[in-house]
């Protein structure tokens, strides 16, 4: 007879989700950091460029996209980069933003910092129009991005910049910007940091523009989560775990953007059949299967990028070394 999932399986296997992907990013950075010491001259050990860091250059991957969709030409300098955004859109498309709430490690630590923000007795809650005006913050920096890429920007455009030498070294500079960040920079992280800590999962759900793109994707897609109102007890069981700090309880159907497709609520529910996630309205989805299909999904888009040479950048050795050398030695 198999055994069926503990209480807490779904919360416990997102964090181990989450974790494994986060030891992975630090891996990677520390990759690439030795990769950049080659590049510039300031080590002898040849490290090959890991593809992955592309996962933290969005902008670069959003004119890809642009590039893509408009020419049928699949960026050749960052391809990963495009592969991770167009796999993150089908994702939050089918399985709502199920790469917040499952891979991305930015959810990770700004769920970190909101669980230190709860055991300090430092967050606080927002409700009404402070929420919704808060919310508005993504969404123009969202169509900033749209406007100036997809607007404003041509395809001829859209290529030069991505073979242009500040896009071929732009994970450097993101590199630097950690590495030696200047006032500004540390003013922003800070500010973030603090904010982190008063308002749950501040990032996440009022800053990041990545995520308010997967949002609306996720907003259009079948996959939500349904409640039924002759079941619920009204415990509010489900809107203190929601790490999006959705009200659940007061909806039938919850598919706002902001839903990160964990399925935290509907394990925390203690009413059988009262939450659960529903597909194009009628087909039942087991909750203990949503986790499991956006990192299968994920995978396999990585594994197909491999296989279809979509992954790796085709840009030579020496051109690394020689763009990093005029470019980014200090």
């Amino acid at each position: 007879m198999p055994l069926s999932p503990g209480p807490r399986a779904i919360s416990i296997s997102r964090k181990i989700v989450q974790c494994c992907f986060a030891l992975y990013a630090i891996y990677i950075g520390y990759r690439f950091y030795n990769f950049y010491l080659w590049a510039v001259g300031r080590s002898q050990i040849h490290v090959q460029r890991p593809s992955s860091v592309e996962a933290f250059l969005p902008i670069s991957a959003l004119v890809g996209l642009k590039q893509f969709l408009f020419t049928g030409v699949y960026d050749f300098v960052h391809p990963a980069g495009l592969t991770i955004l167009l796999a993150a859109l089908a994702i939050s498309f089918l399985l709502r933003r199920g790469f917040c709430g499952w891979i991305c490690p930015i959810g990770l630590l700004s769920e970190i910092m909101a669980w230190i923000g709860a055991k300090t007795g430092i967050c606080f809650s927002l409700s009404g129009w402070k929420v919704y005006s808060l919310y508005a913050v993504k969404y123009l920096l969202l169509g900033f991005f749209i406007y100036i890429i997809f607007w404003k920007m041509d395809s001829t455009q859209a290529t030069a910049f991505l073979r242009s030498p500040y896009n071929l070294t732009a994970d450097g500079r993101m590199l630097l910007f950690f590495l030696q960040p200047g006032r500004t920079a540390v003013v922003v992280l800070v500010l973030l940091m603090v904010f982190s800590l008063l308002i749950r999962n501040f990032w996440c759900r009022f800053a990041c523009p990545y995520g308010a793109l997967l949002g609306l994707a996720a907003w259009a897609g079948p996959l939500y989560v349904r409640r039924d109102p002759k079941k619920c007890a009204s415990c509010m069981g489900c809107a203190r775990v929601c790490p999006a700090s959705i009200e659940v309880y007061s909806k039938e159907r919850i598919r706002l953007p902001e839903c990160i497709g964990c399925m935290e609520c509907v394990e925390a529910c203690p009413e059988k059949g009262c939450l659960g996630p529903v597909a194009a309205g009628r087909f039942r989805i087991n909750p203990y299967a949503v986790g499991a299909a956006v990192v299968l999904f994920f995978l396999g888009s990585w594994l197909a990028a491999q296989l279809t040479g979509h992954w790796d950048s085709r840009v030579p050795a020496h051109m690394w070394i020689r763009f990093y050398s005029i470019f980014m030695a200090r």
